[in-house]
């Protein structure tokens, strides 16, 4: 018995949804993730064509599990192992387990320790988000048979891991692996690096999806909390982020009436709630310092001591280049673009190439009144950056402040 057919668009949303879900069952069962995701793959694949004719079936993850099932005793059947196999992959075997708990397995487990960073968001894309292989590569702008070997090479590693929620010792360690794959995945999707688009929705959206699965599953958590808000308060922004010809539109010029204010309220609750805990981390100071710019009727309003303050915070916890480069931004709006200035110079060892340090200087040096400068920096930051949308809006900056 089938429900009302769905659109395309409503079947790929749901199979989305219930793909880490279904693998982290069958994974759990099988033990041999490398397997198991070639079959949840194939009946994900099934169910594309099935569901959008037919319609969504009332127990749509049961189906897919039924499904996959038979494709496992497929798979084991062409190995010789279809007695020891069958058995535990018939139809009428549909183990009732959380949902949550398995997807948050297969997350845990797809950012394990042992595995890059790059390596990580691969394969966390491909299981978890259920992403393909050719949508991944697309996103990272690779060629699809680089990814592919790059995920194989990531369930390789895991093969032999259990499924399971690693110990307390182990798990606080873990914890900052998976917070740091979703920011990365988010930070892809809302500032492309390469390319001629300047945001990869799609890479946003998945993010936010999996980190709100990882908030429910881990309520008490100050910093996955602070994750969420940060990519509310951040996303929020996005569809004034560029103009009618995908131009890049810099923060302080934004319309920021087209911000999703929903998303704003959510993430300054979740960040005020996280933060009243006591104990202050990464996330939850950038997700404040997203949430005074949000909160702020315009650009000139501003509160920028309070951001410079929570700056400041952040650099005593992360050593990161990037946190002082915002560092001096925030300081340049407090004390004047010469502050701004003195404190980048420590960074020219550290953000060798980098376009970013280029363009801050040349925002610095606008600041400034010293053109020459400015121009000098925008052009040689729009000549280092590989997003077409920043090489533009770099390289108009130049050409301005050369009239």
């Amino acid at each position: 018995m089938t429900g009302a057919v769905a659109t395309p668009d409503a079947v790929e949303d749901l199979l989305r949804e219930l793909a880490p879900q279904v693998l982290g069952i069958v994974v759990r069962r099988y033990g041999d993730f490398d397997v198991a995701e070639d079959a949840v793959q194939e009946a994900l694949i099934a169910a594309a064509t099935h569901w959008a004719r037919d319609g969504v079936p009332e127990n749509p993850r049961g189906w897919l599990l039924q499904t996959a099932g038979r494709k496992l005793t497929d798979i084991h059947r062409s190995e010789q192992a279809r007695r020891r196999r069958e058995r535990s992959a018939t139809a009428d075997d549909v183990p009732e387990v959380s949902d949550t708990d398995d997807t948050l397995r297969l997350l845990f487990l797809c950012c394990h320790p042992a595995l890059t960073p790059a390596s990580a968001v691969a394969l966390t894309l491909r299981a978890v988000g259920g992403l393909t292989t050719a949508e991944i590569a697309r996103a990272f702008l690779v060629p699809e048979a680089t990814m592919a070997q790059r995920i194989s090479r990531a369930k390789g590693t895991v093969a032999g891991e259990t499924f399971g929620m690693p110990g307390a010792d182990e798990r606080a360690q873990r914890l900052q692996a998976v917070l740091k794959v979703l920011y990365l995945v988010f930070n892809e999707g809302y500032a492309a690096t390469a390319g001629d688009e300047l945001v990869r929705v799609d890479l946003a959206t998945e993010a936010i999806r999996l980190t709100r699965v990882l908030a429910a599953a881990l309520p008490g958590d100050a910093e996955v909390a602070g994750l969420l808000a940060l990519m509310l308060l951040t996303d929020a922004r996005r569809p004034a982020r560029t103009g009618p010809a995908g131009e890049l539109v810099p923060l302080a010029e934004q319309d920021r009436s087209l911000w999703n204010r929903e998303q704003v309220a959510e993430g300054v609750v979740l960040v005020t709630r996280a933060m009243a805990g006591g104990v202050v981390g990464e996330y939850q100071l950038q997700a404040a310092i997203a949430a005074a710019h949000d909160t702020a009727p315009s650009a000139e309003q501003t509160d920028w001591r309070q951001v410079l303050g929570l700056y400041e915070l952040l650099a005593r916890l992360v050593d990161s280049p990037v946190v002082a480069l915002n560092r001096a931004v925030a300081a340049a709006m407090v004390d004047g673009p010469a502050a701004g200035l003195v404190l980048l110079e420590p960074l020219d060892e550290q953000l060798v190439g980098s376009y970013r340090l280029d363009a801050v200087r040349g925002h610095l040096y606008e600041m400034q009144g010293d053109d020459e400068r400015a121009a000098e920096h925008f052009a040689r930051a729009a000549r280092r950056t590989t997003s077409l949308p920043e090489q533009r809006y770099l390289a108009g900056k130049a050409a301005s402040r050369r009239r």
